[in-house]
């Protein structure tokens, strides 16, 4: 019987998924497991495998065109099977009755690939890039890959062919007279925060707040006490990680910032999931610490480094970027000080950390240098007022100049 392969659903924020390339027409022969279809969710790119030993009897979806997920793109059957009129119109239907799911693996290179390809199979290169280097006789070696572990990917072979063609078709004196720009499509990864970002602003009363913290006694702390959890406990304590902890203590302690508005509703947490905006290279990812509020301040950086190290890798599984309740954002290491954070729906604040500064200050009498902290609230003002977001930042401010309170 045919068998249904279906455009998969990557996470539950994925509306749309792309086929990039068909590696197969219809009629071709293909073992179970074989790449038959490369696509580009909104935030990776993978390989579609055969459910089946057979044919491709009919290809639904062609390549650059975006369906939902669970679209049937393609059947695979034996040869010279004959489609039903109920498989003809599952499409339309979104039956769910005999569908086969896609297998999904990340773009590597087939086991059973050619010798003689040996050498480029070792370059990290997605599948419908690859398809276009051969094609046009391109060294994949010398293109610089800008996804995940330098993964070159079809925007980067596009590039390369189009400095190439414009090379050739002007005349140096008109390159050097000509305006240089670049167009950039917005796809993948960039078309999500944008869509996001801007629904974000359109759809909540956003206001920012900020407030210093002198973290001189926290520094002094961190000091102390790092090489003993790097002995002990194998992780190396940052600034961040005692941000993080006053965060979750506070958020404890005023439910309101916690919430999310969803539908005219406001949602209360007793838990909190804690984000921790990770940029990449073509842009960011938001790893979720769940249920921070149950982990101690060396559990906790243990947990932001692992899932910064995933987020970097491209490993970060859907399942770890959903369901936040509240996000940090640090850009302390560009030596931004203030800024204005944008929500990250449906979520009720975002917490912007900036570059410590040396600053003198009296204490008492005594005249000494102090480390202080930039830290800027953005909130979403429908569901809560000014005054009770000062007094949440305030309660950061307090953990942070106590530190002992962080270690308790």
């Amino acid at each position: 019987m045919a068998a249904e392969v279906v455009m998969p659903k990557l996470g539950m924020a994925m509306k749309e998924g792309t086929v990039s390339t068909w590696n197969k027409k219809v009629g071709d022969s293909v073992s179970k497991g074989d790449m038959i279809a490369s696509i580009n969710s909104e935030k990776i790119e993978m390989d579609i495998e055969a459910p089946q030993d057979g044919v491709i009897l009919d290809i639904l979806v062609q390549e650059d065109v975006g369906v939902p997920p669970g679209t049937i793109i393609c059947y695979v059957g034996k040869p010279n099977e004959q489609l039903t009129e109920q498989n003809s119109s599952a499409n339309e239907l979104q039956a769910p009755k005999n569908e086969v799911a896609a297998a999904i693996s990340l773009e590597e290179p087939p086991a059973n690939a050619a010798p003689s390809k040996k050498r480029k199979e070792t370059v990290l290169i997605s599948p419908i890039a690859r398809k276009i280097a051969e094609s046009e006789n391109l060294n994949v070696e010398t293109i610089k890959g800008t996804g995940p572990k330098g993964r070159i990917t079809k925007a980067d072979v596009e590039k390369v062919l189009a400095e190439r063609a414009s090379e050739a078709s002007r005349p140096p004196a008109e390159i050097d007279k000509a305006i240089q720009k670049e167009t950039l499509p917005v796809a993948g990864m960039r078309k999500v925060i944008a869509s996001r970002m801007h629904s974000s602003l359109l759809n909540s009363a956003q206001l920012t707040i900020n407030m210093k913290a002198d973290v001189t006694d926290l520094l002094s702390l961190q000091r102390e006490i790092k090489d003993v959890i790097q002995q002990r406990h194998k992780v190396k304590i940052s600034l961040t990680d005692f941000i993080a902890r006053a965060v979750v203590l506070s958020l404890q302690e005023h439910k309101q910032m916690n919430s999310a508005y969803i539908d005219n509703e406001i949602h209360l947490y007793n838990h909190v999931h804690l984000g921790m905006a990770v940029a990449l290279e073509n842009g960011l990812v938001v790893p979720v610490m769940q249920h921070a509020e149950k982990m101690s301040l060396v559990e906790l950086a243990a947990e932001i480094k692992t899932r910064a190290a995933d987020a970097r890798q491209g490993q970060l599984g859907t399942d770890r970027m959903q369901g936040s309740t509240f996000t940090i954002t640090n850009l302390g290491a560009y030596g931004v000080e203030y800024f204005t954070p944008v929500l990250n729906p449906p979520e009720t604040g975002i917490l912007g950390v900036g570059a410590t500064e040396d600053v003198p200050m009296y204490k008492g009498d005594e005249l000494q240098k102090r480390n202080l902290l930039p830290l800027s609230l953005t909130f979403d003002h429908r569901v809560l007022d000014g005054a009770p977001a000062a007094n949440f930042l305030g309660t950061i401010k307090q953990y942070l100049e106590q530190p002992i309170l962080l270690l308790l």
